[in-house]
């Protein structure tokens, strides 16, 4: 299956220069969202995982199909503020400025091996914080995941886990 036909492509979003790469379209398509679900499972499967981590927002839309699918259980790594309860935040650049991301203080992720689903890899800021959250609390993430690579910014560089993209983009 082709995934680029499944991905709108919209010009200054969030911002001015940025070339927005939208996967409601993919997500609309149940062949193409199913091709999604059983491309990470045949990876997935190579893994010993104890569970799912989603990032805030569209990896939820991934991470929680998967963890089923698995029979595992998911968590969310959210933007500052989005989480109730005690949190651990953490500040990390994005391609288009700063944010933060939190993950539940009580969770407990001591020598659990994780796998990060995110719908794109970028310049690797969110994953890297996203893998910072969790090393905070002791787990181990094997494998990052996403649907869609923007090569040229290299973000793959700032991971410490392997990362795994259906979709590569160079421009």
């Amino acid at each position: 299956m082709k995934l680029k036909d499944y991905i709108e492509e919209i010009p200054d979003f969030p911002v001015k220069g940025i070339l927005f790469k939208d996967i409601s379209t993919l997500l609309i398509n149940y062949q193409a969202m199913n091709y999604v679900k059983a491309s990470f499972l045949d990876i997935i499967k190579l893994y010993d995982v104890d569970y799912i981590a989603g990032i805030d927002a569209r990896g939820f839309l991934f991470s929680t199909l998967l963890a089923d699918a698995l029979g595992i259980g998911s968590f969310m790594i959210r933007k500052e503020g989005k989480l109730p309860g005690e949190v651990i935040t953490k500040e990390y650049s994005l391609e288009y400025g700063i944010s933060k991301m939190s993950i539940k203080k009580n969770i407990n992720l001591k020598n659990k091996n994780i796998i990060l689903v995110d719908d794109l890899l970028a310049t690797g800021g969110t994953l890297k914080c996203a893998e910072e959250l969790i090393n905070i609390k002791d787990g181990n993430v094997l494998l990052s995941l996403t649907v869609i690579e923007l090569t040229k910014l290299n973000g793959y560089k700032k991971l410490n886990s392997k990362v795994y993209s259906l979709v590569k983009y160079n421009e």
